[in-house]
């Protein structure tokens, strides 16, 4: 198989992460006979210092050329610190999602047994969680009006959604409910929000068209709370663009780390897989931030956008191998985990790669 990957590092670490995830990508077209060839991009904080721009035009032909892009990360203290910064790297991640149509986010929660130790929830409430999360990604209060009034003394931003909106990523979120355990939980917040109340109403005319699915409606508050009181009670899990940003984020704490969490963003054509992990500027260049999560985004890439499920598992195998063996990053070391067995970045890659290539 050819295949042509857009590698689009951005900010921090970003740069760090990718080069495993690339390296793993080569690896796995040497081991299964592809050709996979690549080019490189810039957004966010360094495409600004570079061009002015934090999605430069050049990038985004770039981005519609691939067949995927293996994305890093985005953001810098700069303009974390400066509210009044016209000009943005989030800027570049929203415009990408909206100039490609990426309107789903996957994020899937698979706690591998072996990080059991590594978050701060008990072992018996964690062991077995498995959880696939739908994310809308292309409306609410992302891409809603925003305005400052009264002298900038008051704001306010629109949340917004179309029916066609939720109605392309429920179906989404239905199809793979059916190649799981057939159950749904709808997330909004239909008590207070009317674009809640549109969102189930949407999910509630769908639903019959899918009986073999059981599905549940929870008010972001109780989804908050559920999550981390029982967390295998949860399947597929679908919810607007806040809402799903702000509970996966919460969900990485079942997985050990948010450096442990991959992603896709789908939609009708072109894929971006990325961990779901910021910039992390506060260990830039120290060698230390974990590269699985951008290593098991290459896996949802392999199989989401190519196809290439043996290959997918190949990736996955590698990690949870290399987890069995006591390797760990230092954010998923435990109290148990031997010294030495705490890696760097590129040591980790390493093990991922030796398995690869046995």
């Amino acid at each position: 198989m050819k295949k042509h990957i857009l590698v689009v590092p951005g900010d921090g670490i970003g740069a760090e992460v990718t080069t495993v995830g690339k390296q793993v990508l080569e690896a796995i077209a040497r081991k299964f006979g592809h050709e996979f060839t690549y080019d490189e991009a810039l957004i966010g904080h360094v495409a600004i210092e570079a061009t002015g721009s934090p999605l430069p035009g050049e990038t985004l032909t770039k981005m519609r050329a691939a067949d995927a892009i293996l994305f890093g990360a985005v953001g810098h203290p700069k303009y974390d610190n400066d509210p009044t910064a016209k000009v943005r790297p989030e800027q570049g991640l929203l415009q990408m999602r909206k100039e490609l149509g990426l309107y789903a986010n996957l994020r899937p929660i698979k706690l591998f047994d072996e990080l059991l130790d590594a978050s701060s929830i008990k072992p018996e409430i964690l062991r077995g969680a498995d959880i696939l999360f739908f994310r809308e990604l292309t409306g609410d209060v992302y891409f809603g009006k925003r305005e400052r009034l009264d002298e900038g003394n008051t704001a306010y931003d629109t949340m917004i959604y179309s029916k066609y909106e939720v109605e392309r990523i429920v179906r989404k979120a239905f199809e793979a409910a059916r190649t799981r355990n057939k159950r749904l939980c709808s997330v909004d917040k239909a008590n207070v929000l009317e674009s809640s109340r549109l969102w189930r109403e949407v999910v509630q005319a769908i639903a019959p068209e899918y009986a073999d699915v059981e599905v549940e409606h929870q008010f972001i508050d109780a989804a908050a709370m559920l999550l981390i009181k029982d967390p295998k009670r949860f399947d597929v899990v679908v919810t607007g663009n806040l809402f799903g940003d702000i509970l996966t984020d919460e969900a990485s704490q079942i997985a050990g780390s948010m450096g442990m969490l991959a992603s896709a963003s789908v939609g009708d054509n072109t894929g971006v897989y990325e961990p779901i992990h910021g910039s992390a500027h506060d260990i830039t260049g120290k060698g230390v931030a974990n590269p699985l999560a951008s290593v098991l985004s290459v896996a949802l890439m392999l199989d989401i956008s190519f196809g290439l499920k043996a290959e997918a598992e190949a990736v996955v195998g590698a990690v949870d191998a290399v987890l069995k063996a006591g390797y760990r990053t230092r954010d998923i070391a435990g109290p148990t985990t031997q010294p030495e067995h705490v890696l760097g970045t590129d040591a980790m890659g390493q093990q991922i790669l030796q398995l690869l290539q046995a």
